[in-house]
């Protein structure tokens, strides 16, 4: 075979991908919907603070709404594990060499659970640590939050501004560590919002607790 007839061949195959992964996330979503289920896609690169951020609104708003967590990794349940001690259900999808989930991933879970024990309640989907592969799929949540954190490097956003069109929420975090670490957190909030002006940005620092109230508000939660 040629190699441009090769090239034809590999960029069919990812539009026909991409085309049906948004079909199925439209069904997720229209699925999700009817239970009146609040869902939330949340991206970011290892170490970013995903899960410690998570941990912290299942602890807050598991008081308040039933609350189920689909963690993407590629290996093991650590994140799902840390996560469900703070009483919320977790169901952990490992992507093996998948570097992000797709919406079949969540099509699978949410076929596979009672939705009714959730009506009127929260979705979080923790997608696979990374800033890269989670920009080829939705996943049919109603909003996305990327999240980085000042460790990341000043850089971070503008590196990265795919994500950053693509959300609806960036939280920074780890403000905790500004006294140590040499960034310039209002030049990170200038670079998201110059990426995309309609973006909410809180700042947080997770350890700390820090201004995980204003994201709650953010959420609209």
């Amino acid at each position: 075979m040629p190699e441009k007839e090769k090239v034809s061949k590999i960029i069919e195959l990812n539009e026909d991908l991409i085309e049906n992964n948004e079909r199925l996330a439209n069904e997720n979503n229209q699925t999700l919907k009817k239970y009146n289920i609040k869902s939330f896609d949340i991206v970011g690169a290892i170490g970013a603070g995903k899960t410690a951020i998570l941990e912290i609104l299942s602890e807050k708003l598991s008081k308040k709404y039933k609350i189920l967590v689909i963690n993407g990794d590629v290996a093991t349940r650590i994140d799902a594990d840390r996560i469900e001690q703070h009483g919320v259900k977790t169901i952990q999808v490992n992507t093996g060499r998948e570097c992000a989930l797709n919406s079949y991933h969540i099509s699978q879970v949410i076929k596979n659970i009672d939705l009714k024990d959730y009506e009127n309640g929260i979705l979080f989907i923790e997608n696979v640590g990374n800033l890269i592969c989670p920009s080829d799929f939705i996943l049919g949540a109603e909003s996305r939050i990327v999240i980085v954190s000042i460790t990341e490097g000043p850089w971070v956003v503008r590196k990265h501004p795919l994500l950053f069109k693509m959300s609806d929420i960036a939280v920074i975090n780890k403000i905790d560590l500004l006294d140590i670490i040499d960034v310039n957190l209002e030049e990170m909030i200038n670079d998201a919002k110059e990426i995309n002006p309609n973006l909410k940005i809180i700042a947080t620092g997770a350890k700390t607790g820090e201004n995980i109230s204003k994201l709650i508000e953010a959420l609209e939660l």
